[in-house]
């Protein structure tokens, strides 16, 4: 990524206290990240990683993450999501997106993060659109193309048969499948990566937390 350059942007408003404008400003908000010209606010990044510390995408965890690494993430988010304009790839299902919406909506109800009275209404449904737009673009541009040979998969049964024993003999399709879903995570990262060097990223400093 480039070298970290602080900017911020120029929608100022005069402090409630002060009489006049030589009294001081507050900044009423401030970037985060530049992404090929596309803004990412401070406020964005407080969302993601309040989101994903409380685990508010069904079939997922809690994950603590600093400012610092939710920038990260949504970076990576956003070079996707840039790429999948582009090529008019990816699309939500509306049936999906209803009922993952809900269930993170009741994810949330319950998350006893400080973070969560910063979540406006609508941003529920809104953040796991996008995630679900970002998951179908990398399962059309990535996954499809994602295949582990037969022998590949006997070979690691077989490994893992005489590390565990002939009773604890792993199923050749949970096998295969735990081997197709680490490859296809092996080139969405190899994808990012390429994206992010040809891409122009611009950083402003942020605390870890």
């Amino acid at each position: 990524m480039k070298p970290v350059l602080f900017v911020l942007l120029g929608l100022l408003s005069l402090l409630p206290a002060a009489g006049t404008a030589a009294e001081g400003y507050r900044v009423y908000e401030s970037t985060a990240a530049s992404v090929n010209g596309e803004v990412l606010f401070v406020s964005d990044v407080v969302r993601e990683a309040c989101f994903l510390g409380c685990a508010a995408m069904p079939g997922t965890a809690p994950e603590t993450l600093s400012l610092r690494e939710a920038r990260d993430r949504l970076i990576l988010e956003t070079l996707a999501l840039q790429e999948q304009r582009k090529l008019l790839l990816g699309a939500v299902d509306n049936v999906m997106l209803e009922g993952d919406a809900r269930e993170a909506e009741s994810r949330m109800a319950v998350c006893s993060s400080p973070c969560k009275p910063g979540i406006a209404p609508g941003d529920v449904r809104e953040w796991i659109r996008r995630k679900l737009l970002v998951r179908d673009f990398f399962n059309r541009r990535v996954a499809v193309f994602v295949d582990v040979k037969s022998d590949d998969v006997r070979k690691e049964v077989a490994r893992r048969s005489s590390s565990h024993g002939d009773d604890a003999k792993p199923d050749w399709r949970v096998v295969r499948q735990e081997m197709l879903d680490a490859r296809i995570a092996e080139e969405i990262r190899n994808w990012q990566t390429r994206a992010a060097s040809k891409s122009r990223i611009i950083l402003s400093p942020m605390e870890d937390r």
